[in-house]
């Protein structure tokens, strides 16, 4: 149902009056002038369903004149013979208008329902279309085309992380333009109310807020932008906004799944490549090792050279093994095949042990610890926490000088034991404190240094295990710290007899 164009509300009561006229002059010999009344009544509710309620009014008018010119004693004439006609007249006039006004309100709701089911028609397909974009070019592209249609505007959406960035493809962006742009995104990511609208001289911007995150911004462009201001314009506006912002997010998260889905597998295929180069790799080289260490033993006995030269065939081989079985445990720890051995066990003993397995890569540094006879029992695996510390203890043997200071240290907190290894080496270089605990990355002056980059990602991996945390410390005078937390939990009670 669409509003009546100015020719129709200007010819339906004349033409509504001419047709009741006539019909009226047909019935006049049968039927009294009180039933013929009737017949005007009904042109006027047909003009106020058919033209509006002015129209309507207007046909009322018209009616009690040609009723009177034609049907009232005398006829063909303004004059009224009997003065009863007056209140007739009055009454006709009267349910005329209120009978316009009842037509006319039940046309404009039924206009308000068929603009809202219109409305709702348009958000339901725009809602569908969005609902399979996978980019955020396709979601700009839908939005910009039902936009333009529905508001016949020119429209562009705007994205950005932290500022909107008008580019050249953009243009023309006035510097009025871009500054209200820039704060209706800004309003919207440093507020949590509604979505705020930003108008310039030509544009009208909205923000494309969803949850708590602002996505960009919606600028709009039409030929007479007060047609937007309206209360029902901007709420409809507003309404696109939010659908738009809702798909940015749900690309947005796509991205990031998709990218995290890729991680995992290529975390997936390197290890499982890791796994099996490894195990191919432990014959040969345990056959290696052996070979190196009969060399020595053959008779007649080699030459000084020749054991010297074995003796470094077999010190070489066990670093390799070494660093397979660290590509081993690696791939084992992040497939979840590593199951921990949990008892409550003393940090003395496992210190101890640490000490002993690498007391080859700390040669003659000094090595100091400080832990407390009080010092609580702490539930973990102790040949797993064995080789955190070791090779803590290693990679402090690699890169400090051979007159370095080493310190093993312990104590208890609220909720953790807090184990700390340090040393007064070359340090961790600033910003590198998270970067030094992933697989394969190294320091950069660890290029001459033997080692592929496990040792910390290992020890992270198996304190992690253990519900516990471990962290580098940079930004010191001298030296490296690290610090392990593990949970305290309840150690059994142990009889002191």
């Amino acid at each position: 149902m669409r509003p009546p164009s100015a020719r129709t509300a200007c010819l339906a009561p004349v033409l509504a009056c001419a047709a009741a006229t006539g019909i009226a002059a047909l019935l006049a010999p049968y039927f009294a002038p009180a039933n013929i009344v009737m017949l005007f009544l009904l042109s006027v509710v047909l003009v106020g369903v058919r033209a509006g309620r002015g129209p309507a009014v207007v046909s009322a008018g018209l009616n009690v004149i040609a009723f009177d010119f034609f049907f009232v004693a005398p006829r063909y004439s303004f004059a009224v013979g009997d003065a009863q006609y007056l209140l007739t007249f009055a009454v006709m006039l009267v349910v005329g208008v209120v009978t316009a006004e009842l037509t006319a309100g039940v046309r404009r709701h039924a206009l308000l329902a068929e603009e809202r089911a219109g409305l709702a028609r348009v958000l339901y397909e725009f809602a569908r279309e969005l609902s399979g974009t996978l980019t955020r070019g396709q979601v700009a592209e839908i939005a910009e085309r039902s936009l333009a249609a529905t508001f016949a505007a020119r429209v562009r959406i705007l994205q950005a992380a932290d500022e909107i960035v008008l580019g050249p493809a953009l243009e023309p962006f006035s510097p009025v333009d871009k500054v209200a742009a820039q704060q209706a995104f800004d309003a919207a990511s440093a507020t949590d109310g509604s979505i705020p609208t930003r108008s310039s001289g030509e544009w009208l911007f909205v923000a494309l807020r969803s949850g708590a995150t602002a996505r960009g911004v919606l600028g709009l462009h039409c030929a007479r932008p007060e047609h937007l201001m309206p209360a029902d314009s901007l709420r409809q506006l507003k309404t696109f906004a939010t659908l738009i912002a809702i798909a940015l997010e749900r690309v947005h998260y796509v991205d990031v799944a998709r990218d995290a889905l890729i991680k995992i597998e290529s975390e997936r295929l390197r290890n499982s490549l890791l796994a099996a180069l490894s195990h191919d790799l432990r014959t040969p080289l345990a056959a290696l090792l052996g070979l190196s260490e009969a060399m020595t033993l053959t008779q007649p006995p080699m030459s000084p050279e020749q054991v010297d030269l074995a003796r470094t065939i077999g010190a070489e081989t066990r670093r390799l093994i070494a660093l397979v079985n660290n590509l081993l445990d690696m791939a084992r720890i992040q497939s979840g095949e590593v199951k921990l051995d949990l008892q409550w066990h003393s940090l003395e003993e496992v210190v101890g042990s640490a000490l002993a397995a690498s007391r080859a890569a700390l040669g003659a540094r000094r090595v100091a610890v400080d832990i407390p006879r009080d010092l609580p029992l702490v539930q973990m695996d102790a040949v797993l926490m064995e080789r955190v510390l070791a090779n803590l203890l290693e990679n402090t043997g690699k890169y400090t000088p051979p007159e370095a200071r080493v310190a093993i240290a312990a104590r208890t907190l609220e909720r953790e034991v807090e184990i700390a290894v340090e040393d007064d080496g070359n340090g961790i270089p600033p910003g590198q404190e998270e970067a030094v605990f992933e697989k394969f990355v190294r320091g950069t002056w660890e290029s001459a240094t033997p080692g592929v980059g496990l040792g910390l990602a290992i020890c992270r991996a198996i304190v992690e295990a253990h519900h516990g945390t471990i962290r580098a410390e940079a930004g010191r005078a001298r030296g490296a710290r690290f610090v392990i937390q593990l949970p305290r939990g309840e150690p059994p009670e142990v009889n002191a007899a």
